[in-house]
Protein backbone atom coordinates (compact mmCIF):
# COMPACT_ATOMS: atom_id res chain seq x y z
CA UNK A 1 0.00 0.00 0.00
CA UNK A 2 1.17 3.31 -0.90
CA UNK A 3 2.31 5.75 1.52
CA UNK A 4 2.78 9.40 1.88
CA UNK A 5 3.81 11.51 4.13
CA UNK A 6 3.33 15.83 4.19
CA UNK A 7 6.77 17.31 5.31
CA UNK A 8 8.10 20.94 6.56
CA UNK A 9 10.26 21.74 3.66
CA UNK A 10 12.65 22.49 6.16
CA UNK A 11 12.89 19.35 7.82
CA UNK A 12 15.17 16.57 7.38
CA UNK A 13 14.21 13.50 4.94
CA UNK A 14 14.67 9.69 5.25
CA UNK A 15 15.06 7.42 2.44
CA UNK A 16 11.88 5.00 3.76
CA UNK A 17 9.97 4.44 1.04
CA UNK A 18 6.97 7.06 1.49
CA UNK A 19 6.04 9.78 -1.36
CA UNK A 20 7.16 13.13 0.24
CA UNK A 21 4.27 15.96 -0.46
CA UNK A 22 5.92 19.13 -0.34
CA UNK A 23 4.90 22.77 0.07
CA UNK A 24 5.43 26.20 -1.01
CA UNK A 25 9.05 26.12 0.23
CA UNK A 26 9.67 23.05 -1.54
CA UNK A 27 8.34 24.37 -5.11
CA UNK A 28 10.38 27.95 -4.63
CA UNK A 29 13.55 25.83 -3.99
CA UNK A 30 12.84 23.16 -7.24
CA UNK A 31 12.14 25.89 -9.39
CA UNK A 32 15.76 27.37 -8.53
CA UNK A 33 17.52 24.34 -8.71
CA UNK A 34 15.69 22.82 -12.16
CA UNK A 35 16.14 26.58 -13.69
CA UNK A 36 19.96 26.59 -12.79
CA UNK A 37 20.11 22.65 -14.42
CA UNK A 38 18.34 24.01 -17.69
CA UNK A 39 20.60 26.90 -17.77
CA UNK A 40 23.35 24.51 -17.95
CA UNK A 41 22.12 22.30 -20.53
CA UNK A 42 21.21 25.79 -22.49
CA UNK A 43 25.11 27.25 -22.19
CA UNK A 44 26.60 23.82 -23.48
CA UNK A 45 24.31 23.64 -26.93
CA UNK A 46 26.83 26.14 -29.24
CA UNK A 47 29.29 23.84 -27.66
CA UNK A 48 28.34 20.37 -28.86
CA UNK A 49 30.81 19.94 -32.28
CA UNK A 50 33.11 17.44 -33.58
CA UNK A 51 36.13 17.39 -32.06
CA UNK A 52 34.82 18.56 -28.43
CA UNK A 53 35.71 15.72 -25.58
CA UNK A 54 33.16 14.57 -23.34
CA UNK A 55 35.53 15.31 -21.08
CA UNK A 56 35.63 19.00 -21.77
CA UNK A 57 31.73 19.08 -21.99
CA UNK A 58 31.80 17.90 -18.15
CA UNK A 59 34.19 20.36 -17.19
CA UNK A 60 32.23 23.13 -18.20
CA UNK A 61 29.49 21.47 -16.36
CA UNK A 62 31.08 21.53 -12.83
CA UNK A 63 32.20 25.21 -13.28
CA UNK A 64 28.87 26.33 -14.27
CA UNK A 65 27.35 24.43 -11.33
CA UNK A 66 30.51 25.44 -8.86
CA UNK A 67 30.13 29.44 -9.75
CA UNK A 68 26.33 29.42 -9.47
CA UNK A 69 26.92 28.27 -6.04
CA UNK A 70 25.62 25.03 -5.96
CA UNK A 71 27.46 21.00 -6.41
CA UNK A 72 26.43 18.91 -9.18
CA UNK A 73 24.57 16.09 -7.12
CA UNK A 74 26.61 12.88 -9.40
CA UNK A 75 30.45 14.15 -7.98
CA UNK A 76 30.70 11.17 -5.08
CA UNK A 77 27.15 9.48 -5.23
CA UNK A 78 28.19 5.68 -5.05
CA UNK A 79 31.88 6.39 -6.34
CA UNK A 80 31.07 8.29 -9.25
CA UNK A 81 33.52 11.11 -9.66
CA UNK A 82 31.90 13.42 -12.67
CA UNK A 83 29.76 16.30 -12.53
CA UNK A 84 26.99 14.89 -15.15
CA UNK A 85 26.44 11.92 -17.49
CA UNK A 86 27.09 12.08 -21.40
CA UNK A 87 25.43 9.07 -23.27
CA UNK A 88 25.96 8.84 -26.77
CA UNK A 89 24.53 6.71 -29.56
CA UNK A 90 23.87 3.27 -28.72
CA UNK A 91 24.40 4.53 -24.79
CA UNK A 92 21.29 4.43 -23.20
CA UNK A 93 21.93 6.44 -19.74
CA UNK A 94 24.40 6.79 -17.32
CA UNK A 95 27.92 7.33 -19.96
CA UNK A 96 31.10 8.20 -17.90
CA UNK A 97 32.86 11.62 -19.64
CA UNK A 98 35.94 11.01 -20.34
CA UNK A 99 38.68 12.01 -23.71
CA UNK A 100 36.43 10.49 -26.10
CA UNK A 101 35.53 13.36 -28.57
CA UNK A 102 32.24 13.81 -30.52
CA UNK A 103 32.46 12.53 -34.12
CA UNK A 104 29.97 14.39 -36.88
CA UNK A 105 26.43 12.47 -36.78
CA UNK A 106 26.70 11.17 -33.11
CA UNK A 107 23.74 12.15 -30.98
CA UNK A 108 24.16 12.44 -26.73
CA UNK A 109 22.57 12.92 -23.95
CA UNK A 110 23.84 15.18 -21.59
CA UNK A 111 22.54 14.69 -17.98
CA UNK A 112 22.95 17.07 -15.28
CA UNK A 113 21.73 17.34 -11.34
CA UNK A 114 22.96 20.35 -10.07
CA UNK A 115 22.67 20.47 -5.83
CA UNK A 116 21.62 24.06 -4.95
CA UNK A 117 20.62 24.98 -1.43
CA UNK A 118 19.42 21.35 -0.90
CA UNK A 119 17.20 20.71 -4.07
CA UNK A 120 18.19 19.02 -6.79
CA UNK A 121 17.94 19.85 -10.35
CA UNK A 122 17.84 16.68 -12.39
CA UNK A 123 17.04 17.49 -16.70
CA UNK A 124 18.95 15.83 -19.32
CA UNK A 125 18.33 16.80 -22.99
CA UNK A 126 19.91 14.86 -26.26
CA UNK A 127 21.95 17.05 -29.09
CA UNK A 128 23.06 16.33 -32.49
CA UNK A 129 26.57 16.50 -33.37
CA UNK A 130 26.72 17.86 -37.08
CA UNK A 131 24.90 15.65 -39.93
CA UNK A 132 22.79 13.24 -38.36
CA UNK A 133 20.97 10.36 -40.59
CA UNK A 134 17.32 10.95 -40.57
CA UNK A 135 16.74 7.83 -38.75
CA UNK A 136 18.59 9.30 -35.57
CA UNK A 137 16.89 12.93 -35.83
CA UNK A 138 13.34 10.59 -35.60
CA UNK A 139 14.20 8.58 -32.77
CA UNK A 140 15.49 11.73 -30.92
CA UNK A 141 11.96 13.83 -31.90
CA UNK A 142 9.65 11.15 -30.87
CA UNK A 143 11.46 10.35 -27.60
CA UNK A 144 10.79 14.09 -26.88
CA UNK A 145 7.40 13.37 -28.08
CA UNK A 146 7.15 10.80 -24.89
CA UNK A 147 8.73 12.89 -22.68
CA UNK A 148 5.82 15.64 -23.24
CA UNK A 149 2.63 13.04 -23.60
CA UNK A 150 4.23 11.57 -20.21
CA UNK A 151 4.00 15.09 -18.59
CA UNK A 152 0.27 16.11 -19.87
CA UNK A 153 -1.10 12.87 -17.40
CA UNK A 154 0.94 13.83 -14.80
CA UNK A 155 -2.25 15.64 -12.45
CA UNK A 156 -3.83 15.48 -9.13
CA UNK A 157 -6.06 12.04 -9.32
CA UNK A 158 -4.42 10.56 -12.09
CA UNK A 159 -1.78 7.24 -11.51
CA UNK A 160 1.72 6.71 -12.09
CA UNK A 161 0.59 4.09 -14.94
CA UNK A 162 -1.36 6.76 -16.68
CA UNK A 163 2.52 8.34 -17.40
CA UNK A 164 4.17 4.91 -18.91
CA UNK A 165 1.09 3.63 -20.60
CA UNK A 166 0.97 7.14 -22.77
CA UNK A 167 4.82 6.83 -23.18
CA UNK A 168 4.80 3.40 -24.31
CA UNK A 169 1.76 3.52 -26.57
CA UNK A 170 3.61 6.44 -28.55
CA UNK A 171 6.97 4.72 -28.72
CA UNK A 172 5.31 1.70 -29.62
CA UNK A 173 3.39 3.12 -32.45
CA UNK A 174 6.43 4.45 -34.03
CA UNK A 175 8.20 0.48 -33.42
CA UNK A 176 10.32 1.74 -30.79
CA UNK A 177 11.49 0.06 -27.69
CA UNK A 178 10.93 1.29 -24.18
CA UNK A 179 13.56 0.30 -21.60
CA UNK A 180 12.49 -0.91 -18.49
CA UNK A 181 15.72 -1.10 -16.36
CA UNK A 182 15.84 2.14 -15.75
CA UNK A 183 13.32 4.79 -14.46
CA UNK A 184 12.45 8.44 -13.46
CA UNK A 185 12.30 8.77 -9.91
CA UNK A 186 11.09 10.48 -6.89
CA UNK A 187 13.38 13.31 -5.49
CA UNK A 188 13.53 17.06 -3.67
CA UNK A 189 16.13 17.25 -0.96
CA UNK A 190 16.79 13.34 -1.70
CA UNK A 191 18.33 12.54 -5.23
CA UNK A 192 16.24 9.54 -5.73
CA UNK A 193 13.32 8.75 -3.37
CA UNK A 194 9.77 7.23 -4.14
CA UNK A 195 7.97 6.59 -6.51
CA UNK A 196 9.67 4.78 -9.37
CA UNK A 197 8.35 6.56 -12.46
CA UNK A 198 8.15 3.57 -15.29
CA UNK A 199 7.98 4.66 -18.74
CA UNK A 200 5.69 1.45 -19.70
CA UNK A 201 2.60 -0.11 -18.11
CA UNK A 202 -0.99 0.12 -17.59
CA UNK A 203 -3.43 2.72 -17.06
CA UNK A 204 -5.10 3.46 -14.05
CA UNK A 205 -2.53 1.18 -11.90
CA UNK A 206 0.22 2.62 -9.53
CA UNK A 207 0.04 5.56 -6.84
CA UNK A 208 -1.86 8.03 -7.12
CA UNK A 209 -0.51 11.53 -8.61
CA UNK A 210 -1.11 13.93 -5.54
CA UNK A 211 -0.46 17.77 -5.03
CA UNK A 212 3.29 17.91 -3.60
CA UNK A 213 4.72 15.47 -5.33
CA UNK A 214 8.01 15.81 -6.69
CA UNK A 215 9.49 13.30 -9.79
CA UNK A 216 11.46 12.95 -12.72
CA UNK A 217 10.04 11.42 -15.98
CA UNK A 218 12.79 10.69 -18.20
CA UNK A 219 11.79 7.82 -21.01
CA UNK A 220 14.71 5.99 -22.45
CA UNK A 221 13.75 4.81 -25.93
CA UNK A 222 15.63 2.46 -28.57
CA UNK A 223 15.59 2.57 -32.00
CA UNK A 224 15.63 -1.44 -31.43
CA UNK A 225 15.03 -3.85 -29.13
CA UNK A 226 14.72 -2.53 -25.05
CA UNK A 227 16.67 -4.40 -23.17
CA UNK A 228 19.72 -3.48 -22.45
CA UNK A 229 23.39 -4.27 -20.64
CA UNK A 230 25.28 -3.01 -18.31
CA UNK A 231 29.09 -2.51 -18.96
CA UNK A 232 32.17 -3.63 -16.87
CA UNK A 233 32.85 0.13 -15.76
CA UNK A 234 29.50 -0.21 -13.21
CA UNK A 235 28.07 2.82 -14.88
CA UNK A 236 27.90 2.84 -18.69
CA UNK A 237 24.61 1.03 -19.68
CA UNK A 238 24.48 0.12 -23.77
CA UNK A 239 21.24 -1.42 -25.88
CA UNK A 240 21.84 -5.06 -26.15
CA UNK A 241 21.17 -4.84 -29.87
CA UNK A 242 23.47 -1.97 -30.60
CA UNK A 243 20.67 -0.14 -31.43
CA UNK A 244 21.00 3.85 -31.16
CA UNK A 245 19.02 5.30 -28.40
CA UNK A 246 17.53 8.71 -26.84
CA UNK A 247 16.58 10.26 -23.93
CA UNK A 248 14.97 13.80 -22.27
CA UNK A 249 14.22 14.36 -18.59
CA UNK A 250 12.04 16.87 -16.69
CA UNK A 251 11.80 17.29 -13.11
CA UNK A 252 7.87 18.24 -12.31
CA UNK A 253 5.72 19.06 -9.06
CA UNK A 254 2.10 17.95 -9.37
CA UNK A 255 -0.19 20.74 -8.66
CA UNK A 256 -3.24 21.12 -7.55
CA UNK A 257 -4.77 21.57 -11.05
CA UNK A 258 -1.79 20.02 -13.28
CA UNK A 259 1.36 20.03 -12.91
CA UNK A 260 4.93 22.38 -13.12
CA UNK A 261 7.94 21.92 -15.17
CA UNK A 262 11.11 23.02 -12.83
CA UNK A 263 13.60 22.12 -15.89
CA UNK A 264 12.38 24.23 -18.84
CA UNK A 265 15.04 25.76 -21.01
CA UNK A 266 14.92 29.23 -20.26
CA UNK A 267 16.06 29.86 -23.93
CA UNK A 268 13.35 27.56 -25.47
CA UNK A 269 16.19 24.92 -26.24
CA UNK A 270 13.54 22.50 -25.64
CA UNK A 271 14.60 20.09 -28.42
CA UNK A 272 17.32 19.94 -31.17
CA UNK A 273 18.25 21.21 -33.37
CA UNK A 274 19.01 24.48 -31.30
CA UNK A 275 20.89 26.46 -33.92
Amino acid sequence: MTQYQTIDDADTVLRDGTIKLHGPDGFEGMRKAGRLAAEILDALAPMVQPGVTTGELDDVVRRMTLDAGAVPATMGYRGYAHSCCISINHVVCHGIPSDKALKDGDILNIDVTPLLDGWHGDTSRMYLVGDVPLKAKRLVETTYECLMIGIEKAKPGARLGDIGAAIQQHAEKNRYGVVREFCGHGLGRLFHDAPEVVHAGRAGTGPELRPGMFFTIEPMINLGKPPVKLLNDGWTAVTRDKSLSAQFEHSIGITEDGCEIFTESPKGLHKPPYG
